[in-house]
């Protein structure tokens, strides 16, 4: 059992979400904090392993967000109520040659490593999952449960046995690419457009060995021809980790309708990405368009998700410019209701089945009041007012993407 935490949370310069003195309302916040207490609590992507590498960041200690531009680490996972998160490993396209893809791979390997240092160091704090029976055995003992995905296939190269080497070190998924193309498939956002019209011949032997291993295919930032690919040949469910409905946000990184139905016909599920950008498209602001303008300039970009091209060097850099800004305009960003909108709109296009929560914290992921896991018991709040059940919520937090989990393990062991 977790602590019985104060209900709403707030961050310095952050809206205070004000409990209304209703007796009603008091009713509303009594039974969301019940739930969210008992539900297990899982969020699919969370970038953080970037800032292992950054000397004043410490995921033992509760980080001001603001002041590190960090939304992920053990006390503000407790202070939210989260049980569980996906690491990812992620790793911006670099170039595709056989140097870039040698210089990938040694530095995928250093954030496992990394990932590993920092559960070894802090092993009163949380401790590596493998399935979802891992997960809820952890809880049990009061530390936070961490899984791995991989962030873009770019690191395994050529090399289909780099796949057992990342599964093999705990990985669990891997997102296909990220925002460019990479040998295995079309990304949603490069900016020189397909390459394949899908997977190339790479990618469908890609689709067939994590479905060997037991290894879910996720398929954010994919193009949507790509989407379809795997689909046609995948043998077990596959999931957008972090992603929203197109239909609500008309940005390509988001699903369209029929791909929400075609996910749902699968068995798979979309995990709702926070990135305020795909959660919503906000009024015009003239002051941050011109300083949105002249970053891009800066850093040569089409879209913010360009700054995955650029050099690890560059690309911390752009990471936290692009950062600034946001967090300077930050009442331009999406709410919690305009999240649950996205939710409101899956369970109508796919069923309440096929749901769950990713916010890609750490990788740009923030509402305007729920800006780190320590708000996230606003989200349940939210869904209890919009007349969620329990069970419902229950299976948002984890139930439908560990159903999804245990049934690739199951298709793997049969050998399909």
């Amino acid at each position: 059992m977790r602590p019985n935490f104060i209900f709403l949370f707030t961050l310095s310069a952050l809206p205070f979400l004000g409990i209304a003195q209703s007796s009603d309302e008091a009713k509303l916040l009594k039974k969301a904090h019940k739930i969210h207490e008992k539900a297990f609590t899982l969020d699919t992507h969370a970038d953080t392993p970037m800032l292992f590498s950054r000397p004043d960041f410490n995921v033992s200690i509760e980080n001001d967000a603001l002041k590190t531009r960090s939304k992920v680490d053990f006390p503000r996972m407790r202070k939210g109520g989260l049980d569980a998160i996906f690491w990812a490993v992620y790793l911006g396209q670099g170039p595709r040659t056989p140097e870039g893809h040698a210089a990938a791979k040694k530095k995928a390997l250093d954030i496992f490593d990394s990932i590993d240092q920092n559960l070894k160091k802090y092993p009163t704090d949380a401790e590596l999952a493998r399935t979802p029976e891992d997960g809820l055995r952890i809880n049990k003992t009061g530390k936070r449960a961490i899984y791995i995905g991989v962030e873009n296939g770019y690191p395994m190269g050529q090399d289909l046995t780099m796949l057992q080497t990342f599964y093999d070190k705990g990985a669990r998924y891997m997102t296909l690419c990220h925002s460019s193309n990479n040998d295995i498939c079309d990304s949603s956002t490069d900016p020189k457009g397909a390459e394949y019209q899908g997977l190339s011949k790479l990618g469908e032997k890609v689709v067939a060995e994590m479905n060997r291993l037991g290894m879910v295919i996720d398929i954010s930032h994919v193009s949507d021809s790509t989407f379809y690919d795997v689909i046609r040949l995948t043998k077990a469910p596959i999931v957008a980790t972090h992603s929203c409905a197109r239909a609500l946000c008309d940005v390509p990184r988001n699903l369209t309708d029929d791909m929400l139905r075609t996910l749902a016909k699968n068995g798979g599920v979309i995990q709702l990405n926070l990135f305020s950008a795909y959660v919503k498209t906000t009024k015009p602001n003239a002051e941050k368009e011109v300083e949105m303008k002249a970053f891009m300039a800066k850093w040569n970009l089409t879209s913010p998700a360009g700054m995955g091209t650029l050099s690890e060097e560059d690309g911390k850099k752009a990471f936290a410019e692009y950062g600034a800004i946001q967090e300077k305009y930050v009442k331009d960003m999406a709410t919690v209701k305009d999240a649950i909108d996205h939710i409101d709109h899956f369970v109508k296009i796919m069923g309440i089945e096929h749901v769950g929560i990713g916010a890609d914290f750490d990788g740009g992921g923030a509402l305007y009041d729920c800006f780190d896991v320590s708000q996230y018991k606003n989200m349940t709040i939210e869904l209890v007012r919009r007349g969620y059940s329990e069970k419902d919520i229950r299976k948002i937090w984890s139930g439908n993407f560990f159903r999804v989990m245990k049934a690739v393990q199951k298709a793997s062991e049969k050998g399909v």
